[in-house]
């Protein structure tokens, strides 16, 4: 579905992709942050916050305009800021790993055992809704800046939580817990083409390393690139339905020895996948204080974790945060200074304006949810008055 989409729209981004400025990355950034106001399990107060959190580590480093440091306590190495990876992998890694550790420490876990690897038509039929929600909130996520396959996998997840009847039974084998995520990831594997080729914009790390690809073979993505280079543009949209049937023909057979991971313990697994993680991290700059950043990025995702808190919203605006900042700055410095000028602009304006009913959407969410438990509690206090 995702590929089908980008077959059509991708042409369409680039027909517009010339009126895209720094008030539209803008608009576009904060559109992109609030909407974890309603992305996650928990309550929109919650996610809010960890947003914050996470447009608070993304100020740490170089000013965009000056590039004066900032809230890097005199620390070399906190001077460039911190890099996706270590915040992606310190909380959703070994924030993961600690919190499974400690469910299996005074316990001994039983190993689940493995059955049926093939889905049932039962699996099929009750997973069809969230394969449809998984592809609309993977292709969407994909063409934000900051999206990707990873936090579209994590949103999928907890909007399957939300629109669940018993959401007790996810991360207890509920098939919607696995089918939603897995399509919203390979979603946002194909929509996050879309900036890339589009706009000239790499939306995520891996597209990142694409566009540098390209540019060292003399091809800069953009606009221009579906008049100049119609056999490229076109060439990677039909490498992609060929890729996803030979990931079919590939990972069919090979289900059952994929499936046997789930039988090793968590007190072997969570070491090794630690170890695996920091020596992943060093790899990237070197560093070993990289490695202690991960590890106390980790603990306090773990904490979050424990007190509800997700990190999802946090790594979202942290990705996003560095867009939404220097785009606005450069954008007052074009409207001299006044905010009105954003409303000057039609696609600033339009993005804004779902921003305020996003924001409206939410308040009133929360304003019935009070309103509804509020009536519950009444009624518990009068049936009890009663007896």
């Amino acid at each position: 579905m995702a590929i089908v989409a980008l077959t059509f729209i991708a042409p369409v981004v680039a027909g517009f992709a010339l009126d895209f400025g720094p008030p539209e990355f803008a608009a576009l950034a904060l559109l992109g942050i609030l909407m974890v106001a309603t992305l996650g399990t928990g309550s929109a107060l919650k996610s809010v916050v960890a947003a914050a959190l996470g447009l608070l580590l993304a100020s740490i480093g170089q000013d965009p305009i000056d590039g004066t440091g900032r809230l890097n306590f005199g620390s070399d190495q906190l001077f460039d800021g911190i890099p996706f990876v270590i915040v992606a992998m310190g909380l959703f890694g070994v924030g993961e790993i600690l919190y499974n550790l400690e469910s299996v420490r005074n316990k001994r876990a039983e190993l689940p055992a493995v059955g049926r690897v093939y889905p049932r038509k039962k699996d099929l039929r009750e997973s069809s809704g969230a394969m449809g929600r998984g592809s609309v909130v993977g292709f969407v996520l994909g063409v934000l800046p900051g999206g990707g396959a990873v936090m579209s996998s994590m949103v999928s997840y907890a909007v399957e939580k939300r629109v669940s009847r018993k959401p007790k039974l996810f991360g207890r084998g509920a098939v919607q817990g696995v089918a939603g995520p897995e399509t919203a990831s390979n979603a946002a594997a194909s929509s996050s083409m879309i900036p890339l080729l589009s706009l000239g914009i790499p939306a995520n790390a891996s597209m990142a390393v694409i566009f540098g690809a390209l540019l060292l073979q003399g091809i800069t993505p953009g606009p221009l690139l579906v008049e100049d280079r119609p056999d490229l543009f076109w060439g990677v949209v039909n490498s992609m339905y060929l890729g996803n049937i030979l990931l079919v023909l590939m990972c069919l057979p090979l289900i059952g020895v994929f499936v046997r991971i789930v039988r090793i313990p968590v007190a072997v697994l969570g070491p090794v996948a630690l170890i695996i993680t920091l020596v992943g991290v060093y790899t990237v700059r070197m560093s070993v204080f990289d490695m202690f950043l991960m590890i106390g990025l980790g603990v306090i995702g773990y904490l979050m974790k424990k007190t509800g808190f997700e990190p999802a919203p946090l790594v979202l605006a942290f990705i996003l945060g560095g867009i939404l900042e220097s785009a606005f700055r450069r954008s007052m410095l074009l409207f001299d200074g006044q905010v009105t000028g954003f409303f000057g602009q039609p696609i600033a304006a339009t993005l804004l304006i779902a921003t305020a009913l996003l924001i409206g959407f939410t308040v009133l969410k929360a304003m019935r949810s009070k309103r509804v438990d509020r009536t519950g509690a009444q009624r518990t206090e009068d049936d009890t008055t009663v007896v």
